[in-house]
């Protein structure tokens, strides 16, 4: 079987934008993005990696936070979602969001124009590559080891993976709220049925999840 590119759990809101503008370290999903409205429906799961307190919901929500790493060998994302800064790197001591337990626990691709070495945080391994999407993504699937590969976001690298052709298959969550300006995946989901089937799953949190695989 052979390895796909997939886009999981990644949300939205309803007029189609997943950051808004002036991203910061303090708002790095814009200034104008509650990240805890965008996202409540997986924070509020009992899947949820980030949980501390027994409980939450099952059912759909919960069924995709489960799924977000089934049979995934390896992760492409762009130093948008890695890091607030921008130009050449002047902190190496910045690692990431995500402390030194990352979520990823396999070797992660981060695109960038300016070279930096790898390292590892517990058993995730983070690269620098700067290159054409088919050429990183043939690095992340050799990486892989016959598993699939996850592009993780955000929401211009997505939209540079769609462009080029290369993503199998799409999971977008759409959320109950409006954002007004910032990055868009699509200005309407119907933009992606030339290339790509859909089904629509409503779900009782709110959002609406939108299954794309392609045609």
């Amino acid at each position: 079987m052979s390895q796909l590119l997939k886009v999981q759990n990644f949300t939205v809101s309803a007029d189609g934008v997943a950051a808004g503008e002036e991203q910061s370290l303090e708002h790095p999903f814009g200034r104008a993005v509650d990240p805890g409205r965008l996202f409540t429906w997986a924070f509020h799961t009992a899947s949820w990696p980030g949980r501390t307190e027994p409980g939450g919901s099952r059912g759909l929500d919960d069924y995709f936070t489960r799924d977000f790493s089934h049979n995934i060998g390896a992760e492409i994302m762009g130093r948008n979602k890695f890091s607030p800064q921008r130009g050449p790197w002047e902190d190496h001591n910045w690692r990431g969001w995500w402390g030194d337990e990352p979520p990823f626990h396999t070797p992660v691709f981060v695109l960038t124009h300016h070279p930096r070495p790898s390292f590892t945080l517990s058993d995730t391994t983070f690269h620098f590559v700067d290159g054409d999407p088919a050429s990183v993504l043939e690095q992340a699937k050799e990486a892989a080891q016959g598993r699939d590969v996850r592009l993780g976001g955000g929401v211009s690298t997505i939209r540079e993976f769609l462009d080029a052709d290369l993503v199998d298959t799409l999971q977008v969550a759409v959320a109950p709220v409006t954002i007004g300006s910032g990055l868009r995946l699509w200005d309407s989901p119907d933009d992606l049925l030339d290339r790509f089937h859909r089904d629509v799953v409503p779900s009782p949190s709110g959002v609406t999840h939108h299954l794309f695989w392609r045609r």
